[in-house]
């Protein structure tokens, strides 16, 4: 046993110790990433709105002026964005001890709700062009500004959207999606200018109104996912798949089920399992197994496991044996039960325990547990039946 023992102190010292640096080390970096890009999104749309303001003025376009506000509001996006990450690296305390890391979802929720308050605004002023209108003026210097503007906010947003999605920040995809959009919208407006020169006719009060639509639409869409976010989704396939698969690596777990992962921000999970052991395993014996369960998780996936649960198997009675092997195929052919694990036998006092998966998809999730809990009572009437219905989380 000291050979266990130490590796198990080797285990703990590395997650504790220089586990712990990496952890943070990355934080730093991802931090770092996200001001930087932030930085680089205010003096782009800054320069932008300045240009694009001045030639909306003076050339009496009412969407190349919209379009310098869009370009201000991504500023305060941008900025927004570096102090919700700031604020969200602070480390936990007494009031927080899970930390700041959702304040992430917050700062990308008020940059959706700047992006359609923006949007409403500019459809007021588009609608009141559109009654009272008036003819733009275009000049050779004012189309190349628009047009560079569009190259920029392609550039711009793929470059922001493509970090967002590299370091997790909704933030910066927020705003790189944002920002993508607007390349869209400025393309408009140079269309709508040549046509103006072409033909004379103004299309810039319409397609003000259009283009405030579409940022109404991406502002609603931007919310929408972000307090799914802040409401708590299911956690992410291939991490809980990831997870069960190292938990079940270990020779004594026979089933790894129930996994809950609670997120506390970007990349930041504290999670609990419950797994299926023989029963002839010491209490000592699963201290050690759920110690090392805890520090292989996270070392390999930086997730805390607050809790490992623990199934007992029968596998000193071979009548345990048999009875769940027919419950289990009973309960799986019964329509919406995607699982059952947690089977035990205590034949002194004629019970009958277990666990059950239940779809969502059902139409009455209880009635599916009780139309199972009957068919099980009748093949075996002189026991009592014991249902836990659980939820799929992951």
């Amino acid at each position: 046993m000291g050979a266990v023992k130490d590796a198990q102190i080797q285990m703990e010292n590395e997650l504790n110790g220089a586990g712990a640096e990496e952890a943070q080390q990355a934080q730093e970096g991802r931090e770092r990433i996200i001001v930087r890009t932030s930085i680089i999104g205010i003096l782009a749309n800054v320069f932008l709105a300045a240009f694009k303001a001045g030639v909306g003025i003076l050339s009496h376009s009412i969407a190349v002026v919209l379009d310098a506000v869009n370009n201000l509001s991504d500023a305060a996006s941008s900025l927004i964005t570096i102090v919700g990450t700031k604020l969200a690296a602070k480390e936990p305390d007494r009031e927080h001890p899970f930390g700041y890391g959702r304040i992430e979802y917050l700062s990308a929720m008020v940059i959706s709700l700047l992006v359609l308050y923006a949007g409403i605004t500019s459809l007021t002023e588009s609608v009141k062009k559109i009654i009272h209108p008036e003819l733009p003026d275009y000049g050779p210097a004012a189309l190349i500004i628009v047009a560079a503007g569009v190259l920029v906010k392609i550039v711009l947003g793929r470059y922001v959207k493509g970090v967002g999605e590299r370091v997790n920040s909704d933030s910066l995809v927020n705003s790189g999606q944002d920002a993508v959009l607007d390349s869209v919208i400025s393309a408009s407006t140079l269309a709508a200018a040549v046509i103006y020169l072409v033909s004379g006719v103004s299309l810039e009060a319409w397609l003000g109104a259009v283009i405030s639509v579409v940022i109404i639409k991406s502002g609603i869409e931007m919310l929408r996912d972000t307090l799914s976010k802040i409401l708590g989704e299911r956690a992410d396939a291939s991490l809980a798949g990831a997870i069960r698969k190292t938990v079940s690596s270990f020779p004594e777990v026979q089933g790894a089920y129930d996994l809950i992962l609670n997120n506390y921000g970007p990349d930041s999970y504290n999670g609990s399992i419950h797994i299926e052991v023989p029963d002839t395993l010491s209490a000592g014996d699963l201290d050690e197994l759920i110690r090392e369960i805890t520090m292989k998780v996270y070392r390999e996936h930086g997730v805390i496991m607050t809790a490992v649960g623990v199934y007992a198997v029968n596998t000193r009675d071979a009548e345990a044996v048999r009875m769940r092997e027919e419950i289990g195929n009973l309960a799986l052919a019964q329509e919406h039960v995607k699982q059952m694990h947690g089977f035990y036998l205590n034949r002194e006092k004629k019970l009958v325990r277990f666990d059950l998966v239940v779809s969502f998809d059902a139409p009455d999730r209880g009635a599916v547990c009780s139309a199972v809990k009957e068919k099980v009572k009748a093949m075996y009437p002189d026991y009592t039946v014991m249902i836990a219905m659980d939820t799929d989380f992951s």
